[in-house]
């Protein structure tokens, strides 16, 4: 028992303060130390410390969601002007390109038939789609403008600005609705088919026209230049040794050509996202510059809105990949390029060798020199081969330095924004931190504010209801003291009644009338029925005089009021409820000025 109150004496002083302490009552019966705690006291003040806590909770998640909200609406605008500029740019690239297609058509449509059947299948298909918007298009519009009309007729009749109630016919108009979906629906499935089967069938041609065998393009690698094979040198040990040394250049090219083609085929094959998805994404990721500002920010979340069934983890993980990609693909073209110069820079320098060999050859006819000096020749032109072919490797070793090297500095750029990213995000997670102690310090100041206001309050409330028990005390006295005057009066005026009732009663004892009996009276003539009769014509004129005398005013005296007859030709003209009819009358004087003690002083203040 002890131990329950020491806590109900903690709990109520911590919650309720200065006015709710306890006070020890030793002469309380349920306790022999403390008094009862007024826990319903304290589960108000529990409710309302609850409540305010609901309030602030509500008042940050509102705050939270109009934080998000702005942010939303301010990538939504970037997102906004990033698609304009898009769109500005696909429209010129596809009005460009329709211009040169139609020049480029117009120009060779008479040079080739094969021109000439495209020109004829564009004008098929432009009388294709004109039959489609006849048979399909037209119907939609019609059928909705009905509706517009038949709804601004129900308004207007809603309205009440037309009186005649329009007829439809609901079911009617229900059904036109339906038939019209469904036949829309049928039209754009068959559309959506042909459109795939033109895909696929466009993909497959696409697929034959590019599909090459690592063989063919070893073939094509390997395949000797036409200059190289008509080249005329009078050594064939020369030629066959050019010939020999192409195609190990070629293979060596050939071969790191397959081994970034295969790392292209793994990197296609370990992706398991559809063609649609990486479609979406190369398109979503090319329409925002690489010179805008938080460009990784904006077309991820363009990306996520795009693919919601793709994680943001994901979304990084194949931005990766595909960057892993478009590098090994500029290794690609790099490769290829490298290849084109080497290939070209060989066939000069083949040629230029076949020429010095051809010179050397009609020296040495000419001259008749030794085969010594031809072996040495041909040692020489070897040697210079040699050279080349070094000096070729070393530049191919060279530029793989140099795109490697490339590859690094793009990494490292890709690193260091990544790290200005990270930097500012924490940077805005440490400003949003330092807001939000802020708000509490000043949450926590209002509080305090607010428990002192109320401290305030309730003592005046205290004090206000002393004073008020006091009134009510001194108000009740007073109307015990009216009630008690009041009785007494009503009693004084009863006795007084009484009184004046045996007053009244001896006064009419005293002044009572004694009549004798007389039963003929009561069948007699009265002496109204006797004037009607004739007896008693002499009284007559005493009958016909009035019964009262007037003292009042006649009508001479009245329409003598010179104000009465102006108010009555006023009212015969209608003018007398004018301002001017006011104005004269109130300056008309009376035939008799009254007295100086009759005139009132009341309105003169």
């Amino acid at each position: 028992m002890d131990e329950l109150d020491d806590g109900a004496l903690f709990l109520a002083h911590g919650i309720g303060g200065e006015d709710n302490s306890v006070v020890p009552a030793r002469n309380a019966p349920c306790s022999q130390k403390y008094k009862p705690v007024d826990y319903k006291h304290l589960y108000e003040l529990a409710a309302e410390a609850k409540m305010a806590s609901a309030q602030i909770q509500l008042k940050i998640k509102k705050a939270e969601q109009v934080s998000k909200i702005s942010k939303e609406q301010m990538l939504l605008k970037q997102h906004r002007q990033v698609w304009w500029q898009e769109y500005k740019r696909l429209s010129e690239s596809r009005q460009k390109a329709e211009e040169e297609m139609k020049t480029f058509l117009d120009e060779e449509s008479n040079k080739n038939n094969f021109f000439f059947d495209l020109r004829e299948l564009e004008q098929k298909l432009s009388k294709e789609w004109d039959t489609y918007q006849t048979n399909t298009l037209v119907p939609v519009w019609q059928l909705k403008e009905d509706l517009k009309l038949k709804l601004s007729q129900v308004q207007r009749y809603l309205s009440k600005e037309s009186c005649q109630k329009p007829k439809i016919n609901s079911a009617e108009v229900l059904q036109q609705i339906k038939f019209m979906k469904n036949q829309q629906k049928a039209i754009l499935e068959g559309l959506i088919l042909e459109s795939l089967a033109l895909e696929r069938e466009l993909e497959e041609y696409k697929e034959n026209a590019l599909e090459h065998s690592p063989e063919d393009k070893n073939g094509l690698f390997l395949e000797v230049p036409p200059e190289l094979v008509s080249l005329e040198c009078p050594y064939p040990d020369l030629q066959a040794l050019v010939v020999e040394e192409y195609q190990e250049l070629a293979r060596g090219y050939g071969t790191k050509l397959q081994q970034v083609d295969q790392q292209l085929e793994a990197l296609c094959r370990n992706s398991d996202w559809k063609e649609e998805d990486q479609w979406v994404f190369q398109t979503v990721i090319n329409q925002y510059p690489s010179d805008l500002q938080r460009r990784r920010t904006l077309y991820l979340d363009m990306l996520q809105r795009h693919l919601p069934h793709k994680s943001r983890q994901e979304l990084v993980a194949h931005e990766k990949a595909r960057d892993h990609y478009l590098s090994i693909r500029s290794q690609r073209r790099a490769l290829l390029s490298a290849w084109a110069q080497l290939r070209r820079a060989f066939v000069l320098r083949a040629l230029a060798a076949a020429a010095e060999a051809a010179a050397a050859h009609e020296a040495h006819v000419l001259l008749a020199d030794s085969r010594q000096k031809q072996l040495e020749i041909c040692a020489d032109l070897k040697a210079k081969v040699l050279q080349w072919k070094a000096q070729q490797e070393e530049a191919a070793k060279l530029e793989a330095v140099v795109a490697a090297r490339r590859k690094e500095k793009e990494d490292e750029r890709e690193r260091l924004q990544r790290e200005q990213e990270t930097i500012r995000r924490a940077q805005d997670k440490e400003k949003l931190k330092k807001y939000w102690a802020e708000k509490e310090l000043k949450w926590q100041e209002q509080e305090e504010r607010d428990l002192q206001q109320l401290e305030e309050l309730r003592k005046l409330m205290a004090e206000q209801a002393a004073k008020d028990r006091e009134r009510v005390q001194f108000r009740r006295a007073l109307l015990e003291r009216r009630l008690l005057q009041k009785k007494e009066l009503a009693l004084l005026q009863a006795r007084q009644r009484q009184q004046k009732e045996k007053r009244l009663e001896a006064l009419r004892q005293q002044v009572a009338i004694v009549a004798e009996l007389d039963p003929a009276r009561a069948v007699a003539d009265t002496v109204a029925s006797k004037a009607r009769m004739g007896i008693g014509a002499n009284e007559e004129v005493e009958l016909q005089q009035p019964l009262f005398r007037l003292h009042t005013y006649s009508e001479e005296q009245v329409i003598s009021d010179p104000r009465l007859r102006v108010e009555l030709a006023l009212r015969e003209a209608g003018l007398h409820k004018t301002l001017y009819a006011r104005e004269v009358l109130s300056k008309l004087p009376p035939p008799k000025l009254p007295r100086r003690d009759t005139e009132s002083t009341a309105f003169k203040m």
